[in-house]
């Protein structure tokens, strides 16, 4: 199966039924390798096919701080951008929720395998109603 940028279908559901609150749980994020089979029935961080680089520790980084807002018609998410201080190759990340079992947020593609040799960096979405990451309108 190939990797789809989404929000995972079970975060969708969970959100329905108050699973979430990514205001005061611990969000994170993950690195995957090309062999991962990340998408969006994936449900929850697993580490199989995680990246495994020096400067990169297991179970991805916390995003912080997550913001939950609304304009108009629109309620959207806004993640800070991410840092890692190391050399790795990465082709997807799975945003997931720490506190609540690990829960998956959503997947993100890269598109191709992306290489750092000094900082990986992932730039997430402007945190606008018409771009963030993560929106939810009628």
């Amino acid at each position: 199966m190939s990797i789809v940028q989404t929000q995972t279908t079970s975060f969708k559901k969970e959100l329905y039924e108050g699973v979430h609150d990514l205001t005061t749980d611990e969000i994170k994020i993950a690195l995957y390798t090309a062999s991962a089979d990340l998408n969006e029935a994936t449900t929850v961080y697993s580490s199989t096919n995680e990246v495994v680089a020096s400067g990169y520790t297991a179970g991805g980084s916390v995003l912080t701080p997550v913001t939950v807002n609304a304009s108009g018609f629109t309620a959207y998410v806004g993640f800070p951008n991410v840092s890692w201080t190391a050399a790795l190759t990465a082709r997807c990340a799975l945003i997931y929720n720490a506190s609540q079992g690990n829960k998956s947020v959503a997947v993100l593609d890269f598109g191709s395998d992306k290489t750092s040799t000094t900082t990986f960096t992932i730039t997430m979405p402007a945190n606008t109603a018409s771009a963030a990451l993560i929106r939810s309108s009628n």
